[in-house]
């Protein structure tokens, strides 16, 4: 039991790692109101166990945490945006049966639509001058379509290639 337990903290700890490591990276598109995270392609392994969830959730924190610490975000972003991907990562499992043609395209939603919803609300109450509905429509758009490419095609494409060479078995199983 001990044995399995670390096992999965090193896994956690790994996705957290990978997450923050890509994010950083690649900051000047992984902050801002225009942004695309290609970070957020690991929140579909969260279709593959729990253990994605936790790591993503983790990497996100770290990365917005550093972020804040490096002058690219501020600080509502590592409570709002965490808080965002523990919810979006969650539905994302909740989602993980649901295949079309045998591709997790709609656990690839979740993060999505709930970042869009909660990052553009975040930028428009926190980062412009008050809140108007216009400007959170620009920026829910903007955080949309930037979680597009990571969500729906990269994310989507890892799963596949991750349970096509049984390597989601290989990794989660036994988690």
């Amino acid at each position: 039991m001990e044995q399995t337990n670390v096992r999965r903290a090193a896994a956690i700890a790994m996705i957290a790692a990978l997450y923050t490591a890509v994010s950083l990276a690649l900051a000047p598109l992984s902050f801002g109101i225009v942004q695309i995270r290609f970070s957020e392609a690991l929140g579909l392994l969260a279709v593959m166990s729990p253990i994605g969830v936790w790591g993503v959730t983790l990497g996100c924190l770290l990365t917005n945490l550093i972020g804040t610490m490096l002058g690219t975000t501020m600080p509502p972003d590592v409570v709002f945006g965490t808080l965002a991907t523990l919810i979006a990562a969650w539905l994302s499992y909740l989602l993980r049966n649901v295949r079309v043609k045998k591709l997790v395209l709609p656990a690839a939603l979740p993060p999505i639509l709930v970042n869009g919803a909660v990052i553009g609300a975040e930028l428009t109450f926190f980062y412009s001058d008050g809140f108007t509905l216009g400007i959170f429509y620009i920026n829910a758009l903007s955080v949309t379509l930037g979680q597009i490419v990571p969500c729906a095609v990269l994310g989507v494409l890892l799963v596949y290639l991750l349970e096509r060479a049984g390597l989601d078995r290989k990794f989660f199983v036994h988690l």
